[in-house]
């Protein structure tokens, strides 16, 4: 799960994006798309920049902000900043990276846009956060992995967990 964030001068906008895909890793390139039905979606296709915030369990808020139709996605002051470069970005979550944004694609009622990464930042690297991915599946927000342990008051019981398990090995 990720957030997109960017300001094309008329205010910041952000939108919940549930793939950004890597496509390369010299030059880093990333991709991701916005429907034209997106409120997001009219900054999105103009600003030069935008920040990808990476997510994980912990970051659901920010996930259903980002998804939330009709609300102010920044009039949480303390949830936010602005980057020396301009950019929003939300305070406390997983990851986020700037980029620069290299193309768009018009793809049926979306936009593929491809981006440049130009500076990232890491607050958990997910070590010891076995089962904190999050992701959006069948209308339901899900973390992935095993079930937590009860003296980890860190991660949200409330969450519906599944368990991914892969299958052994052929020997």
């Amino acid at each position: 799960m990720a957030v997109i964030t960017a300001d094309d001068g008329t205010g910041p906008v952000a939108l919940t994006a549930t793939s950004v895909s890597s496509v390369n890793a010299e030059p880093p390139l990333l991709v991701f798309s916005v429907s034209a039905q997106s409120s997001a979606s009219d900054v999105l296709l103009r600003a030069e920049t935008v920040v990808v915030h990476l997510l994980d369990a912990h970051d659901l808020e920010i996930a259903q902000l980002g998804a939330t139709s009709g609300v102010d996605r920044f009039a949480q002051t303390d949830r936010w900043s602005r980057l020396v470069t301009g950019e929003p970005v939300y305070h406390d979550v997983r990851a986020w990276v700037r980029c620069s944004v290299i193309g768009r694609m018009d793809a049926g009622g979306s936009t593929v846009i491809a981006a440049h990464a130009l500076q990232s930042h890491v607050a958990r690297d997910g070590e010891g956060e076995q089962g904190g991915a999050l992701v959006y599946h069948n209308r339901t927000w899900h973390r992935l992995g095993s079930t937590p342990s009860s003296a980890d008051p860190a991660r949200d019981p409330s969450l519906p967990r599944t368990d991914v398990r892969r299958p052994p090995l052929p020997s």
